[in-house]
């Protein structure tokens, strides 16, 4: 393998901010696209059912999920592989495969639903068929996926994560208790019964999702390749030592900021749906129209029009996504050519799979499903795969002879197994409650 393949060594672009901002990659991307449609459902649904009392779910996610991909971008820059190859490499085929079918299982609900609310929302401003809308949609991301080049593609993903600031402004035109926002973040005071738990699954499966640990890892893999040269993982040199050093620096601050980035406005979307939703009796948000409400002390009678943007654009940003990771996923387990820069007719079968994963996720939205729903039990279905897709990846960056340099240190390990932890206990607890 390629020294490029197996790690980069960032090149001096800039000072400051300035090459700060350059540094912003698969991490910025990974973080703007866990602020789906399905994301912005959850939130706005945890925020109209609890108000201010699950604020401290996104508070605890933020270290956890910059934990988990951080682990899964060390991998991709370690072995310049993908998830799936490498966890074929070291453990069974059945293990791989049925991972994989998981997260394909996943991703095509996560696809339907988020191409649903995409539709719905153009429903909402211009009327008409929103079937009709999600077909144009599914279509227009699969264009974008294969025609597009990759880095240009990048330059589109990241000026697409500017349509999540809306939900930031709410907060400030309307009024806060900050004695139940102070208490709803930082003292938990859980109910759980069956109806929290699934909020409580579904929030962290929409933040702490199985696509962006594929994505992100495959991200660094192209990321590494357009940067140049590389350090060969675990390299003794001194030069190849410094280069590694700066790499994990880039990668601390790229998927720490892009994890932030999301967070943050994850928490604004919670917030702003408690202090407006919840405050006017509306406990459960049933329709676009409804979640849209949110937004009206912002944009008055241009709500559903904000609404709307909001949803097409973290839509049109997450659906690539979630179908690219799918296809590294399965062009991974089968040995085929597989990354956004290759020429289609290079990588036929990789992008069949983004082809097939987002087409095929249109079946759901004919069957007139609530979008709502869709966006919702989607999220709880990620919380639930995510969990055996955490352990396998803990385990592989635990082996030093795979990851060398880039070998999680004890708190990176712990954060990580606590972010595992966390989920499997409240995917657990949901079940004890369904049975």
């Amino acid at each position: 393998m390629s020294a490029a393949r197996r790690g980069s060594v960032p090149q001096a672009r800039g000072t400051g901010w300035q090459a700060r901002l350059r540094d912003l990659g698969p991490g910025l991307i990974t973080g703007a696209a866990d602020d789906d449609p399905s994301g912005i459902a959850t939130y706005s649904q945890a925020g109209a059912a609890f108000g201010y009392g699950l604020l401290w779910t996104i508070v605890i996610t933020w270290p956890l999920m910059s934990a988990i991909q951080l682990v899964s971008a060390r991998i991709g820059c370690a072995t310049g592989r993908g998830l799936a190859d490498n966890i074929g490499r070291y453990h069974a085929r059945w293990l791989q495969l049925t991972l994989v079918f998981l997260l394909l299982l996943a991703n095509g609900f996560n696809i339907c639903a988020d191409i649903a609310a995409m539709g719905e929302a153009l429903r909402l401003v211009v009327g008409g068929p929103a079937a009709a809308y999600a077909a144009l949609f599914g279509v227009l991301c699969v264009v974008l996926q294969v025609f597009v080049h990759y880095r240009s593609y990048v330059r589109y993903l990241k000026w697409l994560t500017l349509a999540l600031l809306c939900y930031v402004a709410v907060a400030f035109t309307v009024h806060v208790s900050a004695r139940e926002l102070l208490r709803g973040a930082l003292w938990p005071q859980p109910h759980l019964d069956r109806t929290m738990l699934m909020m409580i699954v579904a929030v962290l499966g929409t933040t702490i999702s199985p696509y962006l640990f594929f994505w992100q890892a495959s991200g660094e893999v192209e990321e590494a390749q357009h940067r140049g040269s590389g350090d060969a993982a675990g390299g003794q040199h001194g030069g190849e030592r410094r280069g590694t050093q700066r790499q994990r620096a880039r990668l601390n601050w790229d998927t720490i900021a892009g994890m932030g980035f999301s967070n943050l406005v994850a928490f604004f979307i919670m917030l702003g749906t408690a202090a407006t939703l919840h405050a006017a009796g509306v406990r459960d948000i049933q329709s676009a129209s409804q979640a849209a409400e949110a937004l009206r002390p912002v944009a008055g009678e241009l709500t559903f029009l904000l609404f709307s943007i909001g949803i097409i654009g973290t839509g049109l940003l997450a659906v690539p996504v979630l179908a690219g990771s799918a296809a590294y996923a399965v062009a991974e387990c089968f040995g085929w050519p597989a990354g956004l820069d290759l020429a289609p007719l290079r990588a036929r079968g990789f992008y069949a799979i983004i082809t097939l994963a987002t087409l095929g996720g249109l079946g759901l939205v004919f069957t007139h499903a609530n979008p709502m729903r869709l966006l919702l039990w989607s999220a709880v279905l990620n919380g639930f795969v995510a969990v055996p897709i955490m352990v396998v990846l803990m385990r592989l960056s635990a082996r030093r002879s795979l990851m060398g340099d880039y070998t999680p240190g004890p708190g990176l390990r712990l954060l990580g197994w606590a972010a595992t932890g966390v989920m499997a206990l409240a995917a657990a607890g949901m079940l004890v409650t369904l049975f």
